[in-house]
């Protein structure tokens, strides 16, 4: 039917690529927020576990500190880990676990200056804290994203 055929107000037939386009962009909206709670369920747990994290608020402010964590894991990261190959090697990847203790340091000065009230009390207390975030989100992306 051409578009003369049509008569107005009707919609144009569907589009595969646009109907593609639109579901991928649903599964990347998608994946977004699962790994926002995947990091959210994380994070409590290394509130609850590690001795020097703490948190005061509620669920939102909580979600807020998730997307501040994941946000400086997208950006700080990288440069964190490029600026210490050197130390990576050196250590066979060992050093890794500091730069993730940066990473929820960072997370937590940056959560403080927004007013979310995510505190980590220093280095050793950011060290463990990077540790467990990290496992528990290995173990949830495991069980929840990569089983499925």
């Amino acid at each position: 039917m051409s578009a003369g055929e049509r008569g107005e107000g009707e919609p144009e037939p569907p589009n595969r690529a646009a109907s593609a386009l639109a579901r991928a962009g649903y599964h990347a909206r998608m994946f977004f927020v699962l790994r926002l709670l995947l990091n959210a369920a994380a994070l409590w747990v290394a509130v609850r576990l590690v001795n020097g994290i703490s948190f005061d608020g509620g669920v939102l402010p909580f979600l807020g500190v998730a997307l501040v964590f994941g946000v400086v894991n997208m950006v700080a990261k990288p440069l964190l880990q490029l600026f210490s190959i050197p130390f990576l090697l050196l250590t066979l990847g060992l050093f890794a676990l500091v730069i993730n203790g940066l990473v929820l340091w960072l997370t937590a000065g940056v959560s403080q200056a927004l007013g979310l009230g995510f505190h980590v009390s220093g280095f050793w207390a950011a060290f463990l804290g990077g540790l467990v975030v990290s496992v528990v989100n290995v173990l949830l992306s495991w069980l929840v994203i990569h089983r499925h």
